[in-house]
């Protein structure tokens, strides 16, 4: 086995969040810097917070609203198509139901 090929290791790295301490844990680097922990998870408090990295949930936001939008003309859409079609089969039925042919 070669020797010097592992990372050093620090049993009590420090972990920081928003610059406090949180705990400390066993790690390759003395010190973490983390943006979400357990205490700050909103699946752990209960809370809602959106952490917004480089506009991707204002992008999602807008590629949703602009799928509901398409989403909502075309179902308008489809009901119009199906009045059309109801319209033309009473017409037809209509004309049809009028002129029955005889039986020969």
């Amino acid at each position: 086995m070669k020797k010097d090929i592992h990372p050093q290791w620090y049993p009590d790295a420090k972990v920081y969040c928003n610059g406090q301490l949180v705990m400390t844990v066993g790690a390759a680097q003395p010190e973490l810097h983390v943006e979400v922990w357990s205490g700050t998870h909103p699946f752990y408090t209960g809370q809602q917070r959106i952490v917004d990295t480089e506009g991707q949930v204002e992008r999602f936001v807008k590629r949703l609203e602009r799928r509901e939008g398409i989403a909502f003309s075309s179902k308008r859409k489809k009901a119009a198509r199906r009045r059309e079609k109801q319209a033309i089969v009473e017409l037809v039925d209509e004309e049809g139901g009028a002129e029955t042919p005889a039986a020969s």
